[in-house]
């Protein structure tokens, strides 16, 4: 394959890539994307998966986290388990309130359940 035939493979792979992030951000309300950021800013570390598909120290986070309960997600957030700090003196209510109505935008998948088993709450 020639230079430029690969550089504009990887040029519109990218395009591609960020048109569906945009795509996607025009799905989401002004708390979704703000719990989006919060999540990235603050939960990330541990909850999202990293680049090359390697696992995450805690669980991925999806619509079905915490058996789908928004209550409990909030508890759990503010208070944290023997393995999460809590974030009730980091986040205020509306910033936990608005990382549960993120979360509940993003689709269950395979992988996402198979870290799951993985990790402990």
């Amino acid at each position: 394959m020639k230079p430029g035939t690969t550089a504009l493979l990887l040029l519109l792979a990218a395009s591609a890539s960020t048109a569906h992030a945009q795509q996607a951000d025009g799905n989401l309300n002004r708390k979704q994307l703000q719990g989006r950021h919060l999540l990235a800013q603050s939960c990330g570390i541990c909850h999202l998966q990293p680049a090359l598909g390697s696992v995450t120290y805690g669980p991925v986070l999806n619509k079905a986290s915490v058996g789908g309960n928004d209550v409990g997600m909030r508890a759990l957030i503010a208070s944290g388990t023997e393995r999460m700090p809590g974030f009730r003196h980091y986040l205020k209510p509306a910033e936990i309130d608005a990382i549960v109505a993120y979360v509940r935008t993003v689709p269950v998948s395979g992988a996402s359940n198979d870290q799951k088993k993985g990790a402990t709450r």
